[in-house]
C-alpha cells in the first residue's frame, strides 16, 4: 500500500514530529519538502507521513492524512496535518477564518528602519510568474479588483554580522505575503532571489521559518502553543529561541 521507509527515513521523521494525537500531527518541515502533491510529481509529506504511520502502527489499510494549510516549498517550519476527517474540516475552517495564529522568523539581508511596525499593503498575484507585487492606489484611489489587503507585524529581534532576524506575526494569509512585504521595505529574506536577495542559499531554500503556532485543538478544545526549532544552517540564531 505504502512504500517502505528506510531506517534513516523512519528515524528522521519520528524526530521531527512536534506533536501528535489521534486527531493531529504537527511536523517540522525542511526546506525543499512539499506539504501536498503538485505538478512536480515529488512525494509530498502527506504521503511520507502516511507511510510512516502505516509502518509504525502496523496499519494494513488506508491511513488518513489531511492537509488543512500549506507551507511553501522553500520555507521551513511548522506544518499541521489532520489525522481524521473531523479534524480536517475544523482545522481548514480555523485557518480560513484566521483562528490559527502563526509566527514566522525571517533572516533578512538588511535591517528595517524601525524596530517594530505593522505593514499594510495591497498585493497583486501574478500567476505566471508565481510572484506577488505591492500595488498602490491609482490617482482616483481605486485598486485592481484582484488586489488583496495584506497585514503583518514585524519585530527586529537579533543580528549576526551580515543578517538580521525578524519575528513576523501574520494578520492575513496572502500569497508570498511575508516575502513580498519585507522586500517592499528593503529587507529581502536571505536566499530569496525572487524578491531581491543578492544570492541563493546552498540548499535552494529561503531563510523563512514557521516558528510558532497557537490554536485551540479542533476536537479537544484545549489551547495549544507549539514551536519548531530553526534549521541548523541558521548559525547563531538558536540563542534567540528561549528569550
Amino acid at each position: 500500500m505504502y512504500r517502505e521507509l528506510t531506517e534513516t527515513e523512519f528515524s528522521d521523521i519520528a524526530g521531527r514530529i512536534i506533536y501528535e494525537d489521534n486527531h493531529l500531527l504537527v511536523f517540522n518541515k525542511r526546506v525543499g519538502e512539499i506539504v501536498q502533491g503538485d505538478k512536480t510529481g515529488d512525494e509530498p509529506l502527506s504521503e511520507t507521513l502516511k507511510a510512516f504511520i502505516a509502518a509504525r502502527d502496523s496499519k494494513p489499510g488506508q491511513v488518513f492524512m489531511g492537509v488543512p494549510h500549506r507551507l511553501d516549498r522553500p520555507v521551513s517550519g511548522i506544518a499541521v496535518f489532520a489525522k481524521t476527517s473531523k479534524a480536517l474540516e475544523r482545522l481548514s475552517a480555523m485557518f480560513r477564518d484566521g483562528l490559527v495564529h502563526k509566527t514566522y522568523w525571517a533572516l533578512c539581508c538588511k535591517a528595517p528602519s524601525a524596530p517594530t511596525a505593522e505593514l499594510d499593503d495591497y498585493l497583486l498575484r501574478n500567476e505566471k510568474q508565481n510572484k506577488s507585487y505591492i500595488v498602490k492606489p491609482r490617482l482616483d484611489g481605486s485598486l485592481p479588483k484582484e488586489a488583496k489587503l495584506a497585514k503583518l507585524i514585524y519585530t527586529h529581534i537579533g543580528d549576526t554580522e551580515r543578517y538580521h532576524l525578524l519575528e513576523v506575526q501574520l494578520l492575513t494569509g496572502r500569497h508570498h505575503q511575508i516575502r513580498c512585504q519585507l522586500s517592499g521595505i528593503g529587507c529581502p529574506i536571505k536566499g530569496d532571489l525572487k524578491y531581491g536577495a543578492p544570492r541563493s542559499n546552498p540548499d535552494g531554500g529561503i531563510c523563512l521559518h514557521a516558528h510558532e503556532i497557537r490554536l485551540v485543538h479542533p476536537v479537544k478544545k484545549e489551547e495549544m502553543d507549539l514551536t519548531a526549532p530553526v534549521p541548523s544552517s541558521w548559525k547563531g540564531m538558536e540563542k534567540f529561541e528561549n528569550q
